[in-house]
């Protein structure tokens, strides 16, 4: 059974940094692992993002503030906020994208981790 686990969220004024950080228990690798965030009345929407390889892709928000990185040995992975502004107030949720020898992807899901932002 694959489990996420985030862990570093908080309030923070603007200009501020977090850096939030999830855990995949279980043996699987995974193929890819990100970030993605919900404020209150908008749809989910992707943060960041990294293969496995070490490419990343991060939304045009938070492009040079926001750097997202991963250990695949211990199946982990970061994000780095940097010039946190209220418009980054959300819940943080981690994902994972596992791929089987069929190609079929698995995603999994972290509880969520509020972050707020204070102007």
């Amino acid at each position: 059974q694959v489990q996420l686990v985030e862990s570093g969220g908080g309030l923070v004024q603007a200009g501020g940094s977090l850096r939030l950080s999830c855990v995949a228990s279980g043996s699987i690798s995974f193929n890819i692992m990100g970030w993605y965030r919900q404020a209150p009345g908008k749809q989910r929407e992707l943060v960041a993002a990294a293969n496995s390889g070490g490419s990343t892709n991060y939304a045009n928000s938070v492009k040079g503030r926001f750097t997202i990185s991963r250990d695949n040995a211990k199946n982990t992975v970061y994000l780095q906020m940097n010039s946190l502004k209220p418009e980054d107030t959300a819940v943080y949720y981690c994902n994972a994208v596992a791929r089987d020898y069929t190609f079929r992807e698995y995603y999994y899901w972290g509880q969520g981790t509020q972050v707020a932002v204070s102007s």
